[in-house]
C-alpha cells in the first residue's frame, strides 16, 4: 500500500515488542516531530513483525493500517542512517526509515529520521501530493 501525499510512521523493532513500549516509543517520535496520531495515515514496518501482536496492537490504539515490507524491498531504498547490525538481522540496513518512505510513495521525505529506543526505532516520512488528485 503507497499512501501518497501522506504521513507514514516507519516502525522497525525486535521480536516479541509490546504494545506499551511500543506505543511509548512512537508517543516520543510524535512528540519530537510536533505531530498528533491522528496525521498519521499508516504504519510500515517489516513483513514479518506486521502480523506480531505488539505491532498490531499498537496500530489499532492510533487507528492505523498496517503495511509489511519484505527486507528485499526495504534494502533497495535509499537511506541516511543504514546499520550493518540492521541488516544482518533482517536482510535490509533499515527498517524503520525505508518502510516510512516505501510506504509514503514516489518522491518521499523524510520529516523524522530514525529515532532508536532500547528495542525499536521510528521514522516519519511524507509522500509528495500529486498536483493532479
Amino acid at each position: 500500500m503507497i499512501v501518497t501525499g501522506s504521513l507514514v510512521l516507519g516502525l522497525g523493532a525486535r521480536a516479541g515488542v509490546p504494545e506499551e513500549e511500543l506505543a511509548a516509543a512512537i508517543d516520543a517520535a510524535l512528540q519530537q516531530a510536533g505531530l498528533e496520531p491522528a496525521r498519521i495515515n499508516a504504519l510500515a514496518t517489516l513483513d514479518r513483525r506486521a502480523a506480531e501482536a505488539g505491532v498490531q496492537a499498537v496500530a489499532q490504539r492510533y487507528g492505523w493500517p498496517v503495511t509489511g515490507f519484505a527486507g528485499a524491498a526495504l534494502a533497495v531504498v535509499d537511506v541516511p542512517h543504514g546499520s550493518g547490525i540492521v541488516a544482518a538481522a533482517t536482510g535490509t540496513p533499515s527498517v524503520a526509515e525505508a518502510a516510512a518512505l516505501l510506504a509514503a510513495g514516489p518522491d518521499a521525505v523524510l520529516v523524522l529520521p530514525k529515532m532508536a529506543f532500547p528495542r525499536s526505532t521510528v521514522a516519519i516520512a511524507r509522500g509528495s501530493i500529486d498536483p493532479h488528485a
